[in-house]
């Protein structure tokens, strides 16, 4: 009898110690199982709200570099012409349009401009603005302040003073073989300030400016370059 009271303890104090084991066991699972439903929308809107702050300030970082980069190619291309036209002793130009609302700079010989390819991807003379600095096509809008040069008659010839940021700009600027302003045809060697300019389209326009504008300004007759942006360069 008493070996079964014995026996029936030490059965009893075994139980008592699995019972306990395993309440401290389902404790820790409970405890490691992962983020309740609630913890992970609470993260997940943090998240959004995170992102609808930030976004702005990002593309608008990202339009300024675009726009940089791009005005620095209209600078390279109207400093290569004129020393090539210094070097080699002839009138060079350069040449700006739109073609598919996508802007194209040609740097030539002479004042006529070279045919005007069909679309932006032809290969020519005519090149993307951008291209080799990687650009997508529409990422930047180019404008001018001068006439059309589509004869050959009009290089250097100013349209107005200001720029249109509604309307995409075309346009030749020459320089004589000193790297010059050479004289204008219809108009007068002091006519100064001509300018070329891009900027970020304004949201939902294909050819309208958004305010980030950066320029190129020839402002003497001996060729002088200078750069502005923004309401500089109206």
């Amino acid at each position: 009898m008493l070996k079964k009271l014995k026996k029936k303890a030490v059965v009893a104090t075994l139980k008592q110690q699995l019972a306990g084991e395993n309440r401290y066991t389902s404790g820790y699972v409970q405890q490691n199982a992962g983020f309740t439903l609630i913890e992970l929308i609470a993260v997940v809107v943090m998240v959004g709200i995170l992102a609808a702050i930030a976004a702005p300030g990002w593309l608008g970082f990202t339009n300024r570099q675009r726009v940089n980069k791009a005005n620095d190619v209209v600078l390279a291309a109207l400093q290569d012409a004129q020393r090539e036209a210094k070097k080699k002793k002839l009138s060079y130009s350069v040449s700006f349009q739109n073609v598919s609302n996508v802007p194209m700079v040609a740097i030539h010989q002479g004042v006529v401009p070279p045919p005007t390819p069909s679309n932006p991807d032809q290969k020519g003379i005519w090149k993307p603005l951008g291209e080799d600095i990687e650009l997508k096509q529409k990422q930047v809008l180019l404008y001018t302040n001068l006439e059309n040069n589509s004869d050959g008659t009009k290089f250097n010839k100013k349209a107005s003073n200001t720029i249109s940021y509604t309307t995409l700009g075309s346009g030749t600027i020459t320089f004589d073989y000193m790297g010059a302003l050479p004289g204008t045809a219809g108009g007068s060697s002091d006519e100064l300030g001509l300018k070329i300019a891009v900027a970020a389209p304004s949201p939902g326009s294909s050819t309208s400016a958004s305010n980030l504008r950066r320029c190129v300004i020839v402002d003497t007759l001996l060729g002088g370059m200078r750069t502005a942006k923004d309401d500089k360069c109206n």
